[in-house]
């Protein structure tokens, strides 16, 4: 084998290992998952009251094994304990077609035993039939005005303080919400409401079901006081506001705007909205926004009636998240910049879209004082985890900001048509479906016929921001730039990318070129018959990086 096949062959050998390698890490976030289970559908029944916080739930999951051989399924659901002010659910019985099963609960976690090892594809529903005051996960006490509220939480894993699930993104299902409340009270939840009806005892019960799979952090129930308005459609689908009573004239105003346009402009670039309504829900639970499939929940303070510009963003993100993190979810939890920094920088296309290109590039430069903040403090910092096992650090700056600037690098390097392309390509094969990085970067190489290893190595499984330290000359003799730049950025990570370059000549004359940061030192000679007056690295902002980049002055020769 000659000397140019044998570096070919090892080049293609280290990336096959690469390849395996970052797979195989997105498949060790720590939960227990078991892919032999599928679970189909969950229908929680609730009774909700006035008097106590002790709420009763007879949660039916219908699912189906995908092995044979197996005898028991495990659940999350976090137990009653006198240690947490005796609140936790408290399991009091599980069935299969009026048959007791047998179970234990115990350490948060339930498990449901069988009578015969199962059946490769066989689907069993089964009940369970519980109670207890949640200590955390669905939020129950007085809005900001004195009025009883109960409004879910469940990020990032918090459904289990109340709902049995398998409170993990890899096992998507539907959902129903069967609520029985006082009467005063409306309800809403995911899908769509195929239900209400008012009951003896001044009770009412309403009936949400969502048939489009999703994970557990994104199922949602509120239940206050609300002003609910139907204001408008997006092909075929309602367009609802559910507010607090008191807030109904704001609230109304505020939501209607950019709902619709957001919806639109998605659906035209990426591709069709799963969901069967789209809700904006002011909550007693979050204290920003909450992307919960088809009722996003937003924070009691969202309402101010005057739209402004924080709120209309996130708003914007939180429609985002309907395409990614809720249509296409992260099947690990070590790979949440799938969901966080891509709501991140679609919000900020659409504000390029809607709003103009001043204030997408004033997103982006925000966006990088947050990246170079948190890298100043955690400078082994990864986007992607590595076998997450505290879920308080799911999420950081870098999830967001730095993940929305992973993508806009990438729309950088292939171009702004073949980028759309590809995020068009990536959400309709794992639409409703879960998906990994490595996912992602297959799609984007498929469609754009580029290796993206390495870029996807530098940006998302190393640590570390570009720093760029250089100067530019002109040589009369040769008449030609020349330009250095030097990677002085801390730890032996070497950034490779194309990097534009800016020249200006005299009478605003400008003339674009484009060169490839390839090591620590660079050197570019580039002709020109004249003399720059300035020279700008990345004038167009593709690049995450900070740079100290200035003319070289020479003094000329004196002869004595």
């Amino acid at each position: 084998m000659n000397t140019f096949k044998k570096k070919i062959f090892n080049i293609f050998i280290l990336v096959i290992i690469f390849s395996f390698h970052h797979q195989a890490l997105a498949l060790r976030d720590p939960y227990p998952k078991n892919p032999k289970i599928d679970v189909i559908n969950y229908v929680f029944e609730l009774t909700l009251s006035d008097e106590k916080d002790e709420i009763f739930c007879n949660t039916t999951i219908d699912f189906r094994f995908k092995a044979s051989n197996l005898e028991k399924i495990r659940l999350d659901l976090t137990n009653y304990s006198e240690e947490s002010e005796n609140k936790g659910m408290l399991v009091e019985r599980v069935k299969s077609n009026n048959v007791e099963l047998k179970f234990t609960h115990q350490e948060n976690e339930l498990w449901v035993y069988f009578d015969k090892p199962s059946e490769k594809d066989e689907r069993i529903k089964f009940s369970i039939q519980y109670k207890g005051v949640p200590s955390n996960g669905l939020q129950i006490g007085n809005n900001k005005y004195g009025d009883r509220t109960f409004f879910s939480d469940n990020w990032p894993n918090k459904a289990r303080h109340w709902l049995a699930t398998i409170d993990h993104p890899y096992d998507k299902a539907m959902c129903e919400f069967i609520v029985t409340a006082p009467d005063h009270y409306q309800v809403v939840s995911n899908g769509l409401k195929i239900e209400e009806t008012n009951l003896h005892g001044n009770l009412k019960l309403t009936h949400w079901k969502q048939s489009i799979p999703i994970a557990s952090w994104l199922y949602v129930l509120g239940v206050a006081d609300f002003a609910v308005q139907y204001h408008d459609e997006f092909r075929g689908k309602s367009l609802q506001t559910w507010v607090f009573k008191q807030d109904r004239d704001a609230g109304f105003y505020d939501f209607k705007e950019p709902t619709k346009k957001v919806l639109e402009f998605y659906s035209s670039y990426i591709g069709p909205y799963s969901y069967e309504k789209l809700a904006n829900i002011q909550s007693n639970s979050v204290s920003g926004g909450m992307e919960a499939a088809s009722a996003i929940l937003y924070s009691a303070n969202s309402v101010k009636g005057d739209r402004n510009i924080r709120w209309r963003n996130v708003v914007i993100h939180e429609i985002a998240h309907q395409w990614f993190g809720n249509a296409v979810t992260e099947y690990d939890w070590d790979d949440v910049w799938l969901s966080e920094g891509f709501a991140t920088y679609f919000t900020l296309l659409f504000i390029e879209h809607q709003y103009g290109r001043e204030a997408f590039v004033e997103g982006l430069k925000s966006s990088q004082k947050r990246v170079d903040l948190f890298y100043k403090k955690n400078p082994e910092y990864t986007i992607i985890h590595n076998n997450l096992k505290d879920m308080n650090e799911v999420t950081s700056s870098q999830t967001y900001q730095k993940g929305s600037w992973v993508l806009h690098m990438l729309r950088g390097v292939l171009g702004t048509e073949i980028f759309w392309k590809g995020i068009r390509a990536y959400y309709l094969k794992f639409k409703d479906l879960n998906a990994s990085t490595e996912d992602f970067k297959i799609v984007m190489e498929e469609v754009s016929g580029l290796s993206l290893t390495y870029f996807f190595k530098q940006w998302l499984y190393s640590p570390g921001n570009l720093k760029l330290n250089g100067f530019w000359q002109y040589d009369k003799i040769n008449s030609e730039i020349i330009i250095e730049l030097n990677q002085v950025q801390n730890g032996n990570q070497i950034i490779e990318l194309p990097l534009e370059i800016e020249i200006t000549f005299e009478n605003d004359n400008i003339k674009m070129e484009k060169v490839q940061l390839n090591g620590k030192s660079n050197i570019y000679r580039i002709k020109s018959d004249k003399e720059p007056i300035g020279i700008t690295l990345d004038p167009n902002l593709w690049i995450l990086m900070n740079s100290e980049f200035q003319k070289k002055e020479t003094r000329p020769i004196v002869y004595k």
